[in-house]
């Protein structure tokens, strides 16, 4: 193992750890540049190359897998709503039993009703495809959203009696097609607004919200800020303005909104944890490019007002951004499907343990507010994705004046640069002693993983005072929400290296699979019983 100033330790075991030696580091933010965003999968296992300019089939196989993961819940509420459909009908729920029997339907012909069955979701599928119902929820309101759904359903419908009638399939009861029909529109109107709703809610709590990026000052920029404020389940957060010199003639901004001039870019991106620029100010065709380019590397995406870049785009879709027409330049990888499994994972995950786990919380509980005086939870302010704070909860392992006399142990910590530990640290407790042997102190914070302020695996938040420190790549771990354990915990946690931290955290960042969450989590459980923790 090297010194803290030393190149990266040995136990880099982690594949994809050897690429992010010191050598291969960004430059601090006096450097004019620093570490491009990878846009792909494919990208994450080339670490350290030049990368790849995002193409649009890159864009469309992303648009291509999160549309599939939306039609196989199309599917679900598709056969839920047939069997709900056959139910009604053979519980003589419907009393015109005088035509067509249903029982006859499921004993004369399966293969038929299936292959019927089969055409209504696969033209309900092309039809939601076809009115964009699997693209974001921003670019439409929910009542437009509702009428849409609606329209597919029947669509979808209508395709279905029409194969009906030219095959003359006698044998389907007409009852259950339209009860299928009706049971599919109120399933999946409903899956959409609950969806909506969750995504509104985590929107209201600052949750999982676009960070932008207005370049240009004028009157079209002012616009577009005021109208993405004015409408807050769009999911934006306006973080300031970019100033172009030679553009910006029209409109007066305050000052503060400023953050800097159109060179700035990349730096601000960073700062600010963009995740898109919009293109609002006239400007030559070579520095619109150029910007894109540099988005490409920062893995920001880029928007440009269509009427003022005519010609730049003109086969790419027109989006709306409420009410605002806009031209997608550029749209990085986001991996929405795994993203999705892994909240699932933490929800059920915390939510299991929490309960099994229950006695054992009550035990520590007591034995905390018998060990020393003071309260048995202790909160800190800490820095969760794109710098929102939050409240971390874990159980006391210090003396209830542990912050005050801080001052007093700085000079025996045993960590560098930014990190702060201490092993015998004369402020803690017996019990927490034990506690924090065992990382038991952090199982309060399964309650934050349950509340969407962490997840199970990720980057360990910061406080503060620590990213007040940071340099400008060191932001990189907040790109993502931290987690209870992490790389760092089962890979290196008595490195005392802040290289080493930083290295295995971006590794983590940047090669992220469900699987590797699940590995780590399995190690996790070693280090546990172990009792390797400080």
């Amino acid at each position: 193992m090297q010194s803290p100033g030393g190149q990266t330790a040995s136990y880099l075991s982690f594949p994809y750890a050897k690429s992010f030696d010191r050598s291969t580091q960004v430059p601090s933010m006096s450097t004019p540049e620093f570490v491009p965003r990878l846009e792909s999968a494919e990208r994450f296992h080339s670490v350290g190359t030049r990368p790849v300019p995002a193409s649009r089939s890159t864009i469309w196989s992303h648009s291509s897998r999160v549309a599939v993961f939306w039609a196989f819940c199309d599917t679900l509420c598709v056969l839920l709503a047939a069997a709900l459909a056959v139910r009604v009908r053979l519980g003589n729920f419907i009393t015109d039993d005088s035509v067509f029997q249903t029982q006859s339907m499921l004993s004369s012909s399966p293969w038929a009703s299936l292959f019927y069955l089969c055409w209504f979701t696969l033209a309900l599928i092309l039809a939601s495809r076809r009115m964009h119902l699997y693209a974001p929820i921003e670019l439409r309101n929910t009542l437009h959203d509702q009428r849409l759904t609606i329209q597919a359903c029947c669509t979808a419908g209508l395709l279905l009696s029409g194969a009906l009638y030219l095959a003359r399939g006698q044998v389907v009861s007409r009852a259950v097609v339209l009860l299928t029909i009706t049971f599919t529109a109120v399933l999946l109107c409903t899956r959409r607004l609950i969806w909506r709703a969750i995504v509104y809610r985590r929107y209201d709590r600052g949750i999982e919200t676009r960070n932008i990026l207005v370049v240009g000052t004028g009157r079209v920029g002012q616009a577009l800020r005021h109208h993405i404020e004015g409408i807050r389940h769009l999911g934006f957060t306006f973080k300031g303005f970019v100033h172009l010199p030679g553009y910006d003639s029209d409109g007066v901004v305050d000052s503060a909104d400023v953050l800097g001039t159109v060179d700035e870019v990349l730096e601000l991106a960073r700062k600010h944890f963009v995740d898109e620029i919009f293109l609002s100010a006239p400007c030559e065709r070579g520095l619109v490019k150029r910007l894109v380019q540099q988005a490409r590397e920062a893995g920001v995406d880029i928007r440009v007002v269509p009427d003022l870049y005519d010609g730049l785009a003109w086969n790419s879709p027109i989006e709306y951004i409420g009410q605002f027409p806009t031209i997608p330049l550029h749209r990085g990888e986001v991996p929405v499907i795994g993203m999705v499994m892994k909240r699932m994972l933490d929800i059920a995950a915390s939510s299991v343990a929490l309960v099994l786990l229950s006695p054992v919380l009550l035990a520590i509980a007591i034995a905390v507010r018998s060990d020393s005086p003071g309260p048995i939870f202790y909160g800190s302010e800490r820095i969760g994705k794109k710098a929102r704070v939050f409240r971390c909860l874990k159980f006391r392992t210090m003396v209830p004046d542990a912050e005050r006399r801080r001052t007093e142990v700085l000079h025996m910590n045993e960590r560098d640069s930014v990190l702060f530990k201490i092993t015998n640290d004369p402020r803690i407790t017996r019990m927490g002693r034990f506690l924090r042997k065992y990382s038991l102190d952090e199982l309060p914070q399964l309650i934050n993983v349950l509340r969407g302020d962490m997840s199970l695996v990720g980057p360990r938040p910061p406080i503060a005072s620590e990213v007040k420190r940071y340099e400008l790549n060191h932001l990189r771990r907040l790109d993502v929400v931290p987690g209870i354990t992490g790389l760092w915990q089962v890979q290196a946690r008595q490195d005392p290296s802040f290289d080493s931290y930083i290295s295995l955290d971006t590794a983590y960042i940047e090669n992220w699979s469900l699987w590797l969450d699940i590995k780590i989590l399995v190690r996790t459980v070693g280090v546990v019983v172990a009792g390797t923790g400080t």
